[in-house]
């Protein structure tokens, strides 16, 4: 997994909880490098997971919520960083279906060892997106808080649902339904 998500992923504990929290949840986690991410360096997935644990103990919140809130979060980093991804979209729906063509094809050529998720679109219309997700780091939350950090940016009202149908028991491929309202 790409350090910025490590990197992002602190600076959300950080702004949303404390300088002090980051350090607690480092320690809690007992990271063998003691928690020094760079942006630009690759992490085991399960570092991730011992950090996500860590801050739901402390928090109290399950680990599915602080996902989907980091998810919401990253999206408006992500605007920040890279803002030609953002930008070159009218709307999230355009965003969502252009994903694999567009976003994950740069982010491939900018790291060739990134291991990103899939998203397959199945249909779409002017007001309903169908999209399989599919990863086994089964972080399909923090997929649809993106979706809704997008919805927020762009200031539209829509909603996902989540179908059950493909949701594996490990959540590595789920279909999300996005409704334009």
């Amino acid at each position: 997994m790409k350090g910025v998500v490590f990197t992002e992923f602190l600076d959300m504990v950080e702004q949303r909880f404390s300088a002090d929290l980051v350090d607690d949840i480092i320690v809690d986690a007992a990271l063998p490098h003691g928690g020094a991410f760079t942006a630009v360096g690759t992490y085991p997935f399960n570092e991730m997971v011992a950090l996500v644990t860590a801050l739901s103990r402390r928090s109290g919140m399950a680990p599915e919520v602080l996902i989907h809130a980091f998810g919401q979060y990253l999206f408006g980093r992500f605007y920040v960083l890279y803002p030609h991804f953002i930008t070159a979209s009218p709307d999230t729906m355009h965003l969502v279906a252009h994903i694999e063509k567009v976003i994950h094809l740069e982010v491939r050529k900018l790291y060739p060892d990134a291991e990103l998720p899939a998203f397959m679109v199945e249909s779409q219309t002017a007001t309903r997106l169908c999209v399989v997700y599919q990863s086994p780091r089964c972080l399909w939350q923090l997929a649809v808080g993106l979706i809704d950090g997008a919805l927020a940016h762009y200031g539209e009202s829509g909603q996902v649902t989540v179908r059950q149908e493909l949701l594996h028991s490990d959540g590595s491929r789920v279909r999300f339904i996005l409704e334009r309202q």
